[in-house]
């Protein structure tokens, strides 16, 4: 059985490994490839800055998540699938790697903040009550 994450390093190695697999994917690749454009030399050590600080309050990431999306929403409308996707990669990247309570959390937190962003690209109420009230609306839009 894998170990729990532990730290900044153990998100690195998540992300790393979640962006390999996303780069591939046919529905996710094209977005980080050819729209986003991600240098991943750059992006790595920010994204690991983003989930050290959600799962171990590390307190690194100072930007704006959101700011980000939504930018690349305007160019490329995001959907529920490219959300759902990322999270079953995200997901399946965590539990190929880890186990324990902190890879449970970042998972849920995962969902979260995906339902949540999905909203908000939406121009809706990004709260938890929304989450647990209209879920099956939001998955169901295209």
């Amino acid at each position: 059985m894998s170990r729990d994450l532990t730290g900044r390093e153990d998100a690195l190695a998540v992300v790393t490994e979640f962006y390999r697999r996303a780069f591939e994917d046919a529905l996710l690749g094209p977005v980080f490839r050819d729209v986003a454009r991600l240098d991943l030399a750059t992006h790595l050590p920010v994204i690991a800055d983003f989930w050290a600080t959600v799962l171990f309050r590390a307190g690194t990431y100072r930007r704006n998540l959101l700011r980000v999306h939504l930018d690349l929403h305007e160019r490329f409308p995001l959907t529920s699938a490219h959300f759902t996707r990322w999270l079953g990669l995200w997901a399946d990247t965590v539990d190929d790697l880890f186990a324990g309570e902190k890879a449970d959390l970042a998972k849920s937190q995962a969902e979260r903040i995906a339902w949540s962003m999905i909203r908000r690209l939406r121009r809706g109420d990004a709260s938890e009550l929304v989450t647990i009230r209209r879920r099956d609306e939001v998955e169901e839009q295209p």
